[in-house]
């Protein structure tokens, strides 16, 4: 009975045993985006708007800075860039921008 336990508990083992590779998945790239510097105290939602709809790009925490790539939009569009604090409280835009590769923008 020893025998049988041993040799299921070897075969267990290697069985288990197996090289697992974690990564993640490349992000969409348009070439466009915002290079986002929030000197605000709390985190800014950023959006661009075009065509009169606001799209999402990202989420920039208090008093840093981020990269956020812009997908759908075409180089040298004329957007809106709109940032609204966390809490709803406050929103910044900066209107008619030439969106290129690496568009800065610092707010407030």
């Amino acid at each position: 009975m020893r025998i049988i336990t041993m040799v299921l508990l070897a075969a267990t083992l290697v069985a288990c045993n197996r090289k697992v590779e974690v990564g993640s998945a490349p992000s969409p790239s348009s070439g466009m985006a915002v290079h986002l510097t929030n000197n605000s105290s709390q985190a800014v939602n950023a959006y661009v708007t075009t065509g009169g709809s606001d799209v999402f790009i990202g989420q920039v925490a208090a008093n840093s800075e981020k990269t956020l790539a812009v997908s759908g939009v075409s180089s040298g569009s004329s957007v809106t860039l709109k940032a609204r604090t966390a809490d709803g409280s406050r929103t910044y835009t900066k209107d008619n921008v030439s969106l290129s590769s690496s568009t800065d923008w610092t707010v407030p």
